[in-house]
């Protein structure tokens, strides 16, 4: 009994490497910390209330943030391992498996669990604010989607301790992702973390199209609503159509390797090349899924802290819309290798040039938007001017991959590497950063601090540069992506430790980062006015942080710009139509959106170890959740006038 005990042990936990057991050590340490707290402080009632069961977008919103920011610190650790790995020829700090594990996890947390929570925060901190919404079109589906996408993050993370870390690249080709090069349980975890968390996405990409299209305040036309909620609206579409492909690719992977199908396997009739277009079908509009809502984001800033209004305000809009049709037709670039002839190259090659002119509009209408205008260098836009020359130069990278005959020699090289870093860094991140500290006062009710944040800020940005502009010429000298090692006699050394040395500067910066929101929680300057940055959208005309309900009357928008239409009128002594208060209907909150996500970690953690009966109890679990949702008809309520009054006027507002 005693030595079964030990063999399935020695098999389910990893063992044998000292980062693991320090990640036991810290998880443990960090997991007793926090159930120590909660009971000694008496917080487990408020943390179910407040927090477990909201359906409330705002705090739907925050949790969202708050997870992308620790899959920021674990994807970045990776980074800075893999980097101390290549620092110098012959480093024996990881070994090669590990290494394998390590950039695998590394790409899937930063474009899965990273990238878009990041995303999907702002989404729902930021756009029912902006259009005068009192709530997105679905809350509960809303709170489903947050805590799908928490457990398809906690499953695939988990694998770092138990069963094992995927090691098949971050998005998986076959062979190594089939049974045959890859018979452990790691890569199971890839497919159901990715798949659980991807139907949460697919769900907010539905709920904010809806959002946007049908509960816009009276008189906000689609051509006056403010550019980042555009964006929101473009990434959806994307969403709607994209993520479908990744659920079916992953499913029929995991048919491959649970059932011993071979949709994938050359030998048995399948073919590999049908996963890589099918990943590649989903991947590419990816991309763009994240790129999209970070322009929406510069949009705001720009016109902000210029004190102007966007400059080509259409274009930017038909621009937006035009990227997430065209990011269909581009996703052959990725593999001009394969083989596919000619013609296919040339038109895929075409389609990639072609889409970076609705880019490139958008870098101009920003230019110009801030020529002669009076720029306030705050933060936000700070992290706005730094994307421009780093996105310009990720741009120019792409046209050159894009490029079929020359893409051969880029191939796979650190070329590609720095490439798309470039791109998801200086455009999706920097975007993302530029928005929290935009919003932040919004969602919390004060500002961080800026002498820390501009530390950050120039660590960051140098760290950038230094760690990824080395990457090209090593792409140029033959470096190609997933070495773990090389000789010295490549010549690849010197390039290599100042990569790494960036690399170290950048997580100087996240510390910076989590000092500033550390310091500044106690610290930081307190918004009593609601519009910090003297903004012009609807958001910054509620107080901070917003009240559960929003606006406590709909305001009526009489063109782009709202809220500095509304201001530039009071100035003029035009006194606000009075409305009366009416009682505001709200959602109720939930536990079933967190007890059927705990399900379906139950189904996802029985699949990947091939464990059927836990698997199909989860299933049956998360049937049972939907059956009991379909009989509850007491899910919302209102707040009645008196506690709008009461709520209002402890804000210091008269209504």
């Amino acid at each position: 009994m005693l030595e079964s005990i030990k063999e399935f042990a020695s098999t389910f936990f990893v063992t044998g490497d000292p980062l693991i057991y320090g990640a036991d050590v810290s998880i443990a340490l960090t997991s007793l910390a926090i159930l120590f707290v909660l009971t000694y402080y008496k917080k487990w009632g408020w943390l179910w209330r407040e927090w477990l069961t909201t359906v409330d977008h705002k705090k739907i919103g925050i949790m969202y943030l708050i997870a992308s920011l620790l899959m920021l610190f674990r994807g970045g650790v990776d980074a800075l391992l893999m980097r101390a790995q290549l620092a110098l020829p012959g480093v024996e700090f990881l070994h090669a498996e590990h290494y394998n594990e390590i950039f695998t996890t590394h790409g899937t947390i930063m474009i899965f669990f990273m990238a878009m929570p990041m995303m999907f925060a702002l989404f729902n901190i930021v756009v029912p604010l902006q259009i005068g919404a009192r709530d997105v079109a679905y809350p509960f589906l809303n709170a489903v989607s947050f805590w799908l996408f928490m457990m398809g993050a906690m499953l695939f993370n988990i694998s770092f301790v138990i069963g094992g870390s995927p090691n098949a690249g971050w998005l998986s080709y076959p062979p190594l992702s089939e049974m045959s090069h890859n018979p452990g349980p790691g890569q199971n975890f890839y497919i159901w973390g990715i798949q659980i968390s991807g139907i949460g996405s697919l769900a907010t990409g539905i709920n904010f199209l809806v959002t946007i299209l049908k509960m816009r305040a009276p008189g906000m036309k689609l051509m006056k609503m403010p550019l980042f909620s555009w964006s929101v609206l473009s990434s959806s579409i994307m969403i709607i159509f994209a993520f479908p492909i990744l659920t079916v690719t992953l499913a029929l992977l995991f048919i491959d390797r649970y059932f011993g199908a071979h949709f994938f396997t050359m030998t048995q009739g399948g073919n590999p090349m049908m996963y890589v277009n099918l990943i590649w079908m989903w991947g590419h509009p990816e991309v763009y899924i994240l790129v999209i809502p970070a322009f929406g984001v510069f949009s705001e800033i720009v016109a902000t802290f210029s004190k102007k209004r966007i400059f080509g305000y259409k274009s930017m809009v038909f621009s937006m819309m035009i990227i997430s049709v065209m990011s269909f037709f581009t996703w052959v670039h990725h593999f001009f290798t394969m083989g596919a002839g000619a013609d296919v190259n040339a038109f895929f090659a075409v389609s990639t040039m072609a889409i970076g002119i609705p880019t490139g509009v958008k870098i101009f209408n920003w230019l110009f938007t801030m020529f002669r205008g009076r720029i306030q260098m705050k933060t936000p836009m700070l992290w706005t001017i730094a994307f421009v020359p780093c996105f310009v130069i990720g741009g120019a990278t792409g046209v050159m991959l894009a490029v079929a005959p020359a893409d051969y020699q880029y191939h796979n090289s650190y070329f590609l590497i720095a490439h798309f870093h470039q791109v998801i860094i200086g455009g999706v991140v920097f975007g993302y950063l530029a928005g929290i500290y935009y919003w932040w006062p919004k969602m919390f009710g004060f500002s961080l601090n800026e002498k820390l944040g501009k530390w950050a800020f120039w660590f960051w940005n140098i760290g950038f540069y230094v760690c990824f502009m080395p990457q090209y010429a090593l792409g140029f000298m033959g470096m190609t992506r997933r070495v773990y090692t090389y000789g010295w006699d490549l010549g690849w050394a010197p390039l290599n430790i100042i990569s790494s040395i960036g690399a170290l500067l950048m997580g100087i910066g996240f510390i910076f980062q989590v000092w500033q929101i550390s310091y500044s929680i106690k610290h930081g300057e307190r918004d009593k006015t609601g519009d910090p940055w003297n903004a012009r959208t609807l958001e910054w005309s509620i107080p901070s942080p917003a009240p559960l309900y929003n606006f406590a009357i709909v305001p009526e928008v009489k063109g782009q710009d709202a809220w500095w239409i509304m201001k530039e009128e009071m100035k003029n002594g035009e006194e606000p139509k009075k409305a009366e208060l009416e009682p505001i209907h709200m959602p109720k909150n939930s536990g079933i959106p967190f007890i059927m996500s705990v399900f379906w970690f139950i189904a996802g953690f029985g699949f990947t170890f091939t464990w059927t009966w836990m698997g199909v109890v989860g299933l049956i679990g998360v049937g049972l959740c939907l059956f009991a949702r379909s009989f509850q008809y007491d899910t919302d309520y209102y707040i009645p006038v008196d506690e709008v009054k009461r709520t209002e006027a402890s804000l210091g507002r008269v209504v």
